[in-house]
């Protein structure tokens, strides 16, 4: 892991927070799309919503140092195009330099915090369109969970159609990432099966008053083909928690980015916090899936 001058960035944060402004101002920026058509992100927005744990370790992304560590190797990584992350994460990440030339989504709904009775009434409590805009970012993300059983899912699907019109009045990227939700045992359970993940993308496909900027942020389950066969918007694969050996999760990767209308991966915790350790090993392999995958339907 290099060593991070995160002195110099508290200093910068106390004396100078003008400095995130021009850091943002003076981003190198690249086209949304590489030649291939394909994007690979990586995510880090799970603290904000009170969810820091991968695998075993119920805090392993506690550590803010270390977390930076690992985003600024994973950037720096062949094939990795940028990162999603909340105001925090992304403003760190400009005044240390790691976002030159990389995709910069804002994490807009992080109030439906792990674990809380609102967790599905998820307010927009970070980036709206209009700083994203200012920023010079290149979109939006949000959490779009539909519990048919709780009324906060209602207030969670307005604000979303919101966002999502209001991105795109900005020429912004709205990345969706929607799901079936239930409670089991008073805890919020996202239902991975294929129908319910294309009724999922039903409602979200359909979300504010245009979708000409929508994008899909969705899980890999069985059926993929089944479920993008629902949809005609674009569409990034979700990575998803560690489980399982990382070989199969690889696979299952390699398989799912082959259907028609997937245009790459959003990986957060299964990469940045492998269980070898290994965060460059980690990027490199899913990147070498997501770029050398490209179809000739899909490249322009």
């Amino acid at each position: 892991m290099p060593e991070l001058a995160l002195h110099e960035l508290r200093e910068t944060r106390a004396r100078h927070p003008e400095a995130i402004a021009v850091a943002g101002a003076d981003r190198v920026r690249r086209p949304l799309l590489p030649e291939d058509g394909r994007l690979m992100l990586v995510a880090a927005d799970h603290p904000a919503r009170n969810a820091i744990g991968v695998g075993d370790d119920s805090a392993a992304m506690a550590d803010r140092g270390e977390l930076l560590q690992r985003l600024v190797v994973a950037l720096d990584r062949p094939g990795v195009d940028g990162v999603l992350g909340t105001a925090d994460v992304l403003e760190d990440l400009l005044l240390l330099g790691a976002l030159e030339g990389k995709i910069a989504i804002g994490s807009m709904n992080r109030g439906g915090l792990q674990g809380a009775s609102f967790e599905l009434d998820d307010r927009f409590t970070g980036y709206n369109a209009a700083t994203l805009a200012r920023m010079g970012f290149e979109g939006g993300k949000m959490l779009c969970r539909i519990d048919l059983a709780d009324a906060g899912s209602l207030a969670t699907l307005e604000a979303c159609a919101g966002a999502v019109t209001d991105l795109a009045a900005a020429g912004l990227m709205a990345m969706v990432e929607p799901f079936m939700a239930t409670r089991v045992d008073g805890q919020v359970r996202n239902d991975l099966t294929t129908e319910a993940v294309i009724r999922s993308v039903g409602v979200a496909s359909a979300l504010g008053a245009t979708s000409r900027h929508t994008w899909l942020k969705l899980p890999v389950v069985d059926g993929m083909d089944r479920v993008m066969a629902a949809t005609t918007l674009p569409t990034l694969l979700l990575g998803g928690d560690r489980s399982g050996p990382q070989d199969e999760t690889y696979a299952t990767w390699e398989k799912a980015l082959e259907l028609p209308g997937v245009r790459g991966l959003v990986v957060g915790r299964t990469l940045l916090y492998p269980a070898d350790h290994d965060v460059a090993a980690a990027v490199d392999v899913a990147a070498s899936l997501v770029h050398t995958g490209a179809t000739a339907q899909e490249t322009p």
